[in-house]
């Protein structure tokens, strides 16, 4: 299965998308990275790192991030594992990760799922 990893600037909202993701897809290998070592704010090399460690396979893995050095951080990461095949994906936070999520239970490969996590950055609420 795809491995998911939640970035965010804050530890509580990583873990609630990963939460939420796992709830919809219990046996979905996702894993939150939220904030610095400290609990506090920010990104955390490490925990990203340390995070893809966890759900990585084969089959690769998929980031999904909030924002700002949530993006720049994962990219200094995924630099120092030119081996592995992990993708960033551009869209809602928790939509995508819920979509992630029910794609790798499914066995969705990388790309399949790349590809329906986009599409949800087009869908409206309203």
């Amino acid at each position: 299965m795809v491995g998911i990893i939640i970035v965010s600037h804050s530890q509580k909202l990583a873990e609630g998308v990963a939460e939420l993701a796992k709830m919809m897809a219990a046996d979905a290998p996702v894993v939150p990275a939220g904030g610095l070592d400290d609990g506090t704010f920010g990104t955390s090399f490490e925990k990203i790192s340390t995070a893809i460690d966890s759900v990585y396979t084969d089959d690769g893995a998929v980031i999904l991030m909030d924002m700002g050095s949530a993006v720049m951080t994962a990219e200094m990461v995924i630099e120092n594992m030119p081996e592995r095949n992990i993708r960033m994906l551009d869209c809602p936070l928790v939509e995508g990760a819920v979509i992630a999520a029910i794609g790798s239970s499914a066995n969705q490969s990388l790309e399949e799922i790349a590809e329906s996590v986009q599409d949800a950055a087009s869908e409206k609420k309203l």
